[in-house]
């Protein structure tokens, strides 16, 4: 008896150290969805299961509900969610993990004063930068801020140069970060260096690591 109890145990503390820091659903083959966890091999998971602590809750045209630290998460196609290691909702986390999408960006939601968009990580930007449909959407009232002209790959553009009340992903939340806006079509809100610099950053393989600067 003693000798199961021990393996439970054991059984239980790796599945804890395997926690999810990260989730990204590839794919469906019929009512399963086709997830990879913390950027391992991928797995098919039914409606009602449980993989390395992310629960499918529902699974729709290329989309997918699971529940993952508590959360409640949303995934797209080749999409990658942050869920962060601490399963808090208060924002108080420290460590960020992206692992790379199908063409090599790091791809994640997050949320910009507590609305929900999809982020993608952009060393090459100077600041947080969206677009005015996005900044629409989320209810950011960017007319107030101030009026620049900005040299992008299409040319000229009008932008607003603003302050960011919060920028969240996963459980790690920081506050008070350089954004802009553009007038231009994005299909991703860039996470530039305006939220990168509060971090130290590091590859590791087909990850990024991103650890809050204290």
């Amino acid at each position: 008896m003693k000798t199961v109890v021990a393996a439970l145990l054991l059984a239980a503390a790796a599945l804890s150290s395997h926690a999810a820091d990260s989730v990204m659903l590839t794919g469906t083959i019929g009512s399963r969805a086709i997830l990879i966890v913390n950027g391992g091999a991928p797995k098919t998971v039914a409606v009602g299961e449980t993989f390395q602590g992310v629960k499918l809750l529902a699974l729709a045209s290329e989309q997918a509900t699971v529940e993952a630290a508590g959360k409640r998460l949303v995934l797209r196609m080749d999409t990658p969610a942050s869920i962060g290691g601490g399963g808090s909702s208060g924002g108080g986390g420290n460590r960020i993990v992206l692992p790379a999408d199908s063409r090599g960006h790091f791809m994640t939601q997050g949320t910009i004063n507590g609305r929900t968009v999809n982020f993608m990580l952009d060393t090459g930007a100077t600041s947080v930068a969206l677009s005015a449909a996005d900044a629409q959407r989320i209810g950011l009232d960017y007319s107030k801020g101030q009026p620049i002209r900005m040299n992008t790959a299409n040319g000229v553009a009008n932008g607003y140069r603003l302050r960011l009340s919060s920028v969240r992903v996963g459980d790690v939340e920081v506050y008070d970060i350089d954004a802009v806006v553009t007038e231009q079509s994005m299909p991703f809100v860039l996470l530039g260096n305006s939220f990168i610099n509060r971090f130290s950053m590091r590859r590791d393989a087909d990850q990024m690591v991103l650890e809050k600067r204290f």
